[in-house]
């Protein structure tokens, strides 16, 4: 169908066209005056993603678009519905009772029943780019419409409010027991721990450690030492013992000794000069012999003595050696006990230490959720409150009419063509040859056609002309 037999079939329908589309204008404008007029309440709230404006900390996953569903979802939760309800007291209003048993029959909950109805005509609009949720309700009276959105975002303040007290409130209650029973814990380990220190006889401290240590250190010095002069005084008394006595430091270096070997060696002289010069048989030599061997006697027996000092003194130090020595291995096992009392120590010193550190976390815990207990303000803030709309939200009656300008057209349109196609006509020379199935060859003029009219007055010109009558036409 080409647009000139829409054209054409139009208008030939146009009564039909033009009535469909004046009912359902009429139609559409009836029913607009009949429905009852709708008010649409608007309040917004704002959600503050720093939730202590003190710190201007800003909580963890509450910028996501998954906590500002959340919060829609708790708007439109039976809970809010609920406290909605019990806020303006719709169940005591006598009206409403009325509404609900000519609705329900008496069956069922008032409550139930007022929540399902508030929650189909509730809208909440959360924005795209913004922290703010719009909560929007319908009503016959406006009054009405704006006190239920007020009582939806007061109802939401307080059920936020509480979805964030009463897990607070029962955190409270669990970290008071786990303060108390952290407090005993700390208490008998620090007994347990003062007990072992009076047990012990010391204190938590490394000082007595480090001092017998240092003392372990001397003796450790002291005896090496002690065993070096031993062994020198036992390889010296050895060496005396061998008959080697005269050739020891001591001996060398003794005084008396040295003037004795001095006194030897000056008789010993003479005694060679009187015997070239006397004879041995002089009573000078004699004499002088018999001094230098009481020197020499003198001078073994000094030396013995000496060398028996040796003796002694090799004793002594063996003794003192000994005596260093179990000094040493006492005090070892000392350092060791100690050693061991300190390692005992040290790990009851970490269990106070561990007992602190819990019982002072649970009570951080405990302090910050009490505090959080009894706060008196959550997050959310209102930001517009509703006010009693002035103008009905439905029915619009200028939108209904252009919709139903547009809707009649189409249906005015589809009438025209339901019955042209019902009743198929000639509408001009393309249906002629659509019909039959071949071109047309010529269009003869009708009736009342211009161009036959026009072929006329030419004849009746032409025709006067050759009768020589004066012309009407002209």
């Amino acid at each position: 169908m080409s647009f000139g037999q829409f054209l054409s079939i139009l208008a030939a329908r146009k009564w039909v066209a033009l009535s469909v589309l004046g009912v359902t204008v009429l139609l559409a404008l009836a029913i607009s005056f009949l429905l009852p007029a709708q008010y649409t309440a608007e309040a917004s709230v704002v959600v503050d993603f720093k939730p202590d404006p003190v710190a201007s900390i800003l909580a963890p996953g509450m910028a996501s678009p998954a906590f500002m569903a959340t919060q829609v979802d708790i708007i439109q939760s039976e809970r809010v519905a609920r406290r909605v309800v019990r806020n303006l007291k719709l169940a005591e209003n006598p009206q409403v009772r009325q509404q609900w048993q000519d609705d329900m029959a008496g069956e069922g909950d008032i409550e139930t029943w007022l929540v399902a109805l508030f929650q189909k005509k509730m809208d909440v609009r959360p924005s795209r780019e913004s922290s703010v949720i719009t909560v929007t309700y319908k009503a016959p009276d406006p009054n009405f419409a704006a006190a239920v959105a007020n009582a939806f975002v007061q109802a939401y303040l307080e059920t936020s409010l509480e979805l964030r007290v009463n897990p607070a409130k029962q955190y409270t209650n669990f970290f008071d027991v786990r303060a108390k029973e952290a407090r005993d814990v700390l208490e008998a380990a620090q007994a347990k721990l003062s007990a072992f220190q009076k047990e012990s006889g010391i204190i938590a401290s490394d000082e007595r450690f480090d001092d017998e240590t240092q003392r372990l250190n001397e003796l450790t010095s002291q005896s090496v030492l002690l065993q070096t002069m031993a062994s020198e005084a036992s390889s010296r008394q050895a060496q005396a013992g061998r008959g080697a006595g005269d050739r020891l430091q001591e001996v060398l270096t003794n005084p008396l000794i040295a003037g004795l070997k001095a006194d030897l060696s000056r008789s010993e002289a003479r005694l060679q000069e009187l015997s070239s010069r006397l004879g041995d048989r002089n009573p000078q030599v004699v004499e002088l012999k018999s001094s230098i061997e009481s020197l020499r006697d003198r001078i073994q027996v000094e030396t013995q003595k000496v060398t028996g000092g040796l003796g002694v003194s090799n004793a002594i130090a063996k003794q003192r050696e000994s005596e260093v020595r179990a000094a040493l291995e006492q005090q070892r096992a000392k350092v060791l006990r100690l050693k061991t009392i300190r390692d005992q120590g040290a790990v009851l010193m970490r269990d106070v230490e561990s007992a602190q550190l819990a019982y002072q976390a649970v009570t951080a815990r405990f302090n910050q959720s009490s505090l959080e207990s009894q706060a008196t303000q959550s997050n959310v803030n209102v930001l517009t409150a509703a006010t009693p709309p002035i103008e009905p939200s439905f029915p619009k009656i200028p939108l209904n009419v252009a919709l139903a300008l547009f809707v009649g057209s189409f249906l005015a349109i589809g009438s025209a063509l339901v019955l042209e196609l019902a009743n198929r006509r000639v509408r001009g020379p393309q249906d002629i040859a659509f019909s039959i199935g071949s071109p047309l060859l010529g269009v003869l003029p009708g009736p009342d056609s211009s161009l036959k009219k026009k072929s006329a007055l030419d004849m009746q010109r032409r025709v006067l002309g050759r009768l020589g009558g004066p012309s009407k036409a002209a």
